[in-house]
């Protein structure tokens, strides 16, 4: 029976992606196809879940089925992030599109970056008091019991790693591992790579100007096929946005998420609220906050469902350049840079609030402006070499908890709402990235206005 039950839930999971599947041949926008894909993804998953329940065999089996085509998108992507990365960065200087304001370009997005996520410490640290969040209410199951046993080896790694170790990290000792992804801070190094790849290209071009020329060619070559499986793959988003959203209203813990409703609901108070200050600073640098919000939107809905920044990339670089006006070199230090440095939502927000809520277990007063100084700046520094895949937000909050000398068990207490918090932080991480990108291409002169203005996206 249970086998049959399963077999039902495919069929229909693969219907729905017909139905998806006849709107593009009609011709129906992107983004509309993209929603359409969500709203299907949470009728049919909340379906699942009132009939058969979170945890049943027949729930468990059909999420199997449906994660081919939802995971299997997100590592598509991730697939096609490091040679994205390195191409476009290496392409960027054998284009000269990079030479003159490289220095500047690095300044500012990492630090529009680390400035966003200031700011949204101390937006999560006024949203923690205003709701009057208190860690010591949380109560300890058996889940949280065993979340904490397993973060407690992480937190030994996290407190013996020093801001010069961090820092470290991002250097490329073995850059054909980190273009395999094999470390948390790989893309940066695969930046850092491709940068010194652009700077050696630029010295052979006044040396031995046709060797300089051969390559030049062969990384346009490499960027025109790597470009094209990258929109191959963006084609299959609103069938992966229906995947993956269905599994996610299939398998999440109502009750868990009632019971802590007042943490997510402040939670995504303080979200929104960053998102806003996106929006603000876009509007003071007399950028039109409305298009970017509209055109935007699909690639923050993805960073949504798949609560992967990384997986995100290939769509965050193609908003900025495609519907932003953002140069491609820029875009991809953004993108890149985003990935593992000042996470607006994992590492500024999440940690704040978290340090707040626990302070008073450790005899704080989460009132004493010392005290909140130290915290947002602690975040800032800590939002180095933060993951961008889901969990990096465990790692952020196990760092700034530990510096600051407060208990790291609260990580452990809020694991059955962690999936659905995750997900607004992994949008408002790829807002920031994209905000870092167009605020500075505006500020260097690399911004296109007319390709801003377009009122529609750019089809995959």
């Amino acid at each position: 029976m249970n086998a049959f039950l399963i077999i039902v839930n495919v069929a229909v999971l693969l219907l729905l992606m017909v139905g998806l599947r006849i709107m593009a041949k009609k011709h129906v926008s992107f983004s509309k196809r993209v929603f359409t894909g969500l709203g299907l993804g949470l009728i049919f998953g909340f379906i699942i879940h009132l009939i058969y329940g979170t945890d049943s065999e027949v729930t468990m089996e059909s999420i199997a089925w449906f994660n081919i085509v939802g995971s299997g998108y997100v590592k598509l992507l991730q697939m096609v992030v490091m040679p994205l990365v390195f191409v476009s960065i290496v392409g960027a200087f054998t284009k000269l599109k990079l030479t003159k304001n490289i220095g500047k370009i690095s300044v500012l997005v990492i630090g529009i970056l680390l400035g966003t996520t200031a700011i949204s410490a101390a937006i999560g640290i006024g949203t923690s008091l205003g709701f009057g969040l208190d860690g010591i209410q949380l109560t300890e199951g058996a889940e949280e019991a065993a979340r904490n046993a397993a973060l407690e080896e992480r937190v030994v790694t996290v407190e013996s790693m020093t801001i010069p170790q961090q820092i470290l990290e991002f250097f490329p000792a073995n850059p054909f591992a980190d273009l395999t992804g094999a470390r948390p801070t790989s893309t940066i190094a695969v930046v850092i790579f491709a940068a010194f790849i652009g700077i050696a290209y630029l010295g052979v071009v006044r040396k031995d100007p046709e060797h300089a020329q051969l390559f030049a060619k062969i990384i346009d070559s490499l960027y025109a096929i790597t470009m094209r499986i990258v929109t191959l793959i963006l084609r299959l988003t609103p069938y992966g946005i229906l995947a993956i959203i269905t599994k996610v209203a299939a398998t999440s813990n109502y009750d868990a998420i009632v019971k802590l409703g007042k943490f997510v609901i402040a939670s995504y108070v303080a979200l929104i609220l960053v998102f806003i200050v996106h929006l603000l600073l876009l509007a003071i640098a007399k950028i039109n906050p409305v298009n970017f919000v509209k055109k935007a939107l699909p690639t923050l809905t993805f960073a949504f469902t798949s609560r992967s920044s990384a997986g995100t990339l290939p769509l965050t670089i193609k908003t900025q350049t495609k519907d932003l006006g953002v140069s491609e070199g820029i875009a991809n230090f953004a993108g890149s840079f985003g990935l593992t440095i000042g996470q607006n939502g994992c590492a500024g927000v999440y940690p704040a609030m978290l340090a707040i809520m626990v302070a008073p277990a450790a005899g704080i007063d989460p009132l004493s402006p010392g005290f909140i100084l130290s915290l947002i700046l602690v975040v800032a520094i800590s939002s180095f070499g933060v993951a961008g895949v889901g969990g990096g937000a465990t790692f952020a909050a196990l760092i700034v908890l530990s510096v600051m000398n407060l208990p790291v068990a609260i990580v452990g207490l809020l694991i059955s709402v962690e999936p659905l918090i995750d997900m607004g932080r992994t949008a408002l991480n790829v807002s920031g990235a994209i905000t870092s990108g167009v605020l500075t291409s505006k500020a260097t002169g690399e911004f296109d206005k007319e390709v801003y203005q377009q009122p529609n996206i750019v089809e995959a």
